[in-house]
């Protein structure tokens, strides 16, 4: 399965949902940086700080920050100017904080000093099903919300989304190939759901126009680590 224009390997996105830089440095020394990138997420961040971020690049992996900025414009530009300086390789933004949120984000990133992180904007988080969406008052559905915030961030001129692999296909139908498309929720065939709910398998992601792939558990909780990334990689190859 070739990767789309402008898409670089590697494709898999293992995620760091770990407490402790201990243990994501340990995870990250048995993983191989040819292979996959590494995202940093909320509670890794909070605990550990921007000194984690600089470690893993050491190491040779290109960082997806993910922290889902959702503030007032200036704030989020802001934020994502200090992510452009840590050197990371993407940062999100929350779709719904609207056009003059992700335009103001964009606008930062684009004066930032060295080279520009990829910026993508979340529109439905791979947790939330549709009784959720209702007791938000979001009655529209998936499909649609999805639909709708996406056309917004790329009116503000994001590079990309993060959205469900089971979205995928439709907004290549609506975008064609020019935004990244950034996968969460991605389980191979025997893996556990866990706390998601809209998934996919890694090659049935790709299939549906996923560019990247955020996997976590099925590698990061395998009794090896390398050969489960091993394993995925190569499931991309058939």
């Amino acid at each position: 399965m070739e990767a789309a224009a402008g898409v670089e390997e590697p494709r898999v996105v293992v995620a760091l949902d770990l407490d402790k830089a201990e243990r994501a440095e340990a995870l990250a020394a048995q993983l191989d940086p040819r292979l996959c990138r590494l995202k940093v997420g909320k509670e890794l961040f909070t605990r550990t700080g921007p000194q984690l971020v600089e470690r893993l690049q050491q190491r040779g992996f290109t960082i997806f920050l993910d922290l889902k900025f959702h503030d007032i414009p200036n704030t989020t530009a802001a934020a994502c100017r200090a992510a452009a300086d840590l050197g990371v390789w993407m940062v999100n933004v929350h779709a719904l904080g609207g056009v003059r949120m992700m335009a103001a984000a964009r606008e930062a990133l684009a004066t930032a000093n060295g080279p520009v992180p990829l910026l993508t904007a979340v529109t439905v988080l791979t947790s939330h099903g549709p009784d959720d969406l209702k007791q938000l008052g979001l009655a529209e559905g998936s499909d649609a919300l999805v639909a709708r915030l996406a056309r917004l961030a790329l009116r503000a001129g994001l590079d990309g989304l993060v959205c469900s692999a089971l979205e995928a296909s439709r907004l290549r139908a609506e975008h064609g190939d020019a935004p990244i498309l950034v996968t969460p929720g991605i389980r191979p065939a025997n893996a556990a759901p866990d706390d998601q709910r809209r998934i996919a398998t890694p090659a049935g992601a790709l299939e549906q126009g996923a560019d990247y792939l955020v996997i976590g558990r099925p590698v990061t909780t395998a009794a090896d680590p390398c050969a489960a990334l091993h394993g995925i990689v190569a499931s991309l190859r058939v």
